[in-house]
């Protein structure tokens, strides 16, 4: 291996090394550098650490008055004081502290924090009971609708059972409203609308089981070159394209009475 004789040669020994990696230098400002989530300060006689944030940084978390476990709001301000843990120096610890507690201004009590930081505090000066390693946890989980749910989640308290807490109004669930409602809406029965994927024509249908397995029958239809349908034949004639029932059918009028459905269609 050739012997590196300055920095300048390390970043050019990095970059021939594969035409794919480069190395890309961060260099120090104001005797400043960030590191993960550090900023190192050179002075004349020692390294100062503080805590790195971005300029786009926004302070912001769970608000406390939003509908989730108390468990899914403490954790990143329990991430926040466990770091003051570093040797960021008095002067750099104090500044932390209060910028956790501007942060918790915006949503949350300050009283649960200060209390919050007193419980880590204990726990991390308390001596570790011995635990028996072979010994793991039974847990569950239950959906969080309101607080109400602690009744029922206390009765586990005593057991070796854990408890963990999920969300009804995550994004997920939000971003999938239409979705859930276009699977609700194939469960029924009645009339309804197929349209082409290729060329947007329609072809109006009726049911007296639910839209899926009528919908089935159509790709049956298709797959087995079977012209039974008047759908099926458009496609197999023009060699277009069907899609999934969530693309192209839809309830036109839902009917429970059989006898209604020709009358309609």
């Amino acid at each position: 291996m050739k012997k590196v004789q300055s920095f300048s040669d390390t970043v050019q020994y990095v970059d021939r090394i594969h035409k794919n990696l480069k190395l890309t230098i961060t260099q120090e400002n104001n005797n400043q550098i960030s590191f993960l989530d550090l900023l190192i300060t050179r002075q004349s006689h020692k390294l100062s650490i503080d805590i790195y944030r971005k300029s786009t940084k926004t302070d912001t978390t769970i608000s406390y008055t939003s509908n989730h476990p108390i468990e899914h709001k403490l954790p990143a301000y329990r991430s926040y004081i466990n770091r003051m843990n570093l040797p960021l120096g008095k002067e750099n610890l104090k500044k932390e502290w209060q910028t956790i507690l501007a942060t918790a201004h915006n949503s949350f009590p300050a009283n649960k924090i200060i209390k919050l930081r007193k419980q880590l505090e204990r726990r991390r000066n308390r001596q570790e009971t011995i635990t028996n390693p072979e010994k793991k946890d039974k847990w569950t989980t239950f959906t969080y609708y309101s607080p109400q749910i602690r009744k029922i989640t206390n009765l586990f308290k005593h057991t070796d059972i854990r408890i963990a807490l999920k969300c009804s109004n995550n994004l997920q669930r939000l971003t999938n409203a239409e979705k859930k409602n276009k699977t609700q809406e194939h469960k029924c029965r009645g009339i309804y609308a197929l349209t082409c994927k290729t060329c947007n024509h329609k072809y109006i249908g009726q049911t007296s089981r639910d839209l899926n397995k009528r919908f089935q029958e159509h790709v049956r239809y298709i797959k087995n070159s079977n012209p039974q349908s008047a759908f099926a034949k458009h496609i197999l004639h023009n060699r277009h394209e069907y899609g999934t029932t969530e693309e192209i059918m839809k309830l036109v009028k839902p009917i429970k009475d059989p006898r209604l459905l020709i009358p309609y269609e």
